[in-house]
């Protein structure tokens, strides 16, 4: 099929139905804003399977989300969207940009969820914007912006508890959302530990609790196994839940 689009973790492809699309989960792995690249084995097939159970979880608790459902390995058949220009990052704890932009001590508990917005362009860097330029750049209307922060503190709760109960602490997220043919803002792109820092909370080591690609940004090692033992305690829990 002719690729609508590529980029850094899938490739989106046209199927016979104009509103839906099929996504292709890659394995490669970049970091830094694509300074650092790689290929994690088996990523594209792990990411798609664990961004598959965790919108299904999020629709079971009433978040619209553009999931369809996967017609193979590595795939996943979504609705199409218009996504909003912006990459909404929910933190719970402090680790990487946060620690460097404000001196907080990695590893520091926020007393609330901290919720912020970068403007979605490589050629910026993707640049963390204030709310007032969001609205400046008309990157998203004073409600979109209040839905989305709305939306994704509502989502943090469910995937933090959710992820508790896996023995995983939820750091930090990566959100994305696309306005759908009634501009209904729906749950886009995925949740995998590509856009999520996970701490195995069974393991005091600060560098062997990482469960996500920091161990590619940071060359830990063993990525492909922290990934596989996210995947695996996600779709156990998903199981304990539906018996």
């Amino acid at each position: 099929m002719e690729k609508l689009y590529e980029g850094k973790a899938k490739i989106i492809y046209p199927t016979d139905d104009p509103q839906i699309l099929l996504a292709e989960f890659k394995d490669d792995a970049t970091a830094f804003n694509a300074q650092k690249r790689g290929t994690i084995a088996q990523k594209g097939i792990m990411n798609a399977r664990i961004s598959a159970a965790l919108f299904q979880l999020l629709e079971q608790q009433g978040i619209a989300t553009h999931y369809i459902d996967q017609p193979g390995d590595g795939q996943m058949r979504v609705k199409a969207v218009q996504i909003v220009p912006l990459e909404i990052i929910v933190r719970n704890v402090a680790a990487g940009s946060l620690c460097r932009q404000t001196g907080l001590e990695k590893g520091t508990v926020l007393p609330f969820p901290l919720v912020e917005f970068y403007y979605k362009n490589d050629e910026l860097g993707d640049p963390l914007l204030t709310r007032d330029r969001v609205l400046i750049l008309n990157l998203a209307s004073l409600n979109q912006l209040e839905q989305l922060q709305t939306k994704a503190l509502g989502i943090n709760t469910q995937l933090k508890t959710f992820f508790a109960d896996c023995g995983i602490t939820l750091v930090d997220f990566k959100l994305e959302f696309g306005l759908d043919q009634e501009q209904n803002l729906l749950l886009a792109d995925e949740i995998s530990p590509d856009t999520c820092r996970l701490w195995d909370q069974q393991e005091t080591d600060p560098n062997a609790r990482v469960m996500d690609k920091d161990r590619f940004r940071e060359d830990l090692g063993n990525v492909e196994t922290a990934y596989q033992q996210v995947q695996t305690r996600i779709l156990s829990q998903l199981e304990t839940l539906s018996l």
